[in-house]
């Protein structure tokens, strides 16, 4: 037997199905899908969830100087003419940043190479570059889910039959996180 269902695909449109549903899985919560694709899904939300609450602690914090550029009340950087020259002015700022271990780094780089870039746009901002932010779904997983599923061995998504679907009597399913 097969360890993977095929979907009717080629492995490149099969490997960016799944990539794009599990990015939509972790983002929103749940999604409406075809029973076969969901147990996929499943297979993989559930490998970055593990490895995110077996990492979750792994980093230190670490109290960094920092150059930060002075800025004006419009939020333009305040310019000092130093020999002829206009040069920015900075101000020494204390930051503290957490600083993974390498087994987090690399739990987070595998995280990466299956999650894609998502950008959320406001909707007063709809269809416009202005105001989109990226969301970054490793760190979701980190703060979000991790702490919330720690104290849980496996078993982070749940399958919900919802019906057949009208136009090819598919089985639907709702897969949420639980």
């Amino acid at each position: 037997m097969a360890g993977y269902r095929k979907l009717s695909r080629t492995s490149a449109q099969r490997k960016a199905l799944i990539r794009g549903q599990v990015t939509a899985l972790l983002q929103h919560g749940k999604i409406v899908t075809t029973e076969a694709k969901a147990k996929e899904i499943r297979k993989e939300a559930e490998k970055l969830i593990a490895l995110a609450v077996r990492e979750k602690d792994n980093f230190e914090t670490v109290t960094v100087t920092a150059k930060v550029p002075r800025k004006d009340a419009e939020g333009k950087r305040v310019k000092e003419v130093v020999d002829g020259k206009k040069v920015t002015v900075y101000d020494e700022v204390q930051k503290e940043i957490k600083k993974d271990s390498p087994s987090r780094l690399h739990a987070r780089r595998q995280m990466k190479k299956v999650l894609y870039t998502v950008k959320e746009v406001p909707t007063e901002a709809a269809g416009k570059k202005k105001n989109t932010k990226e969301i970054d779904l490793t760190e979701k997983l980190f703060n979000e889910y991790a702490p919330k599923y720690a104290d849980r061995n496996g078993g982070y998504t749940r399958i919900v039959k919802i019906g057949l679907r009208k136009g090819d009597a598919a089985m639907e399913v709702l897969l949420e996180l639980v």
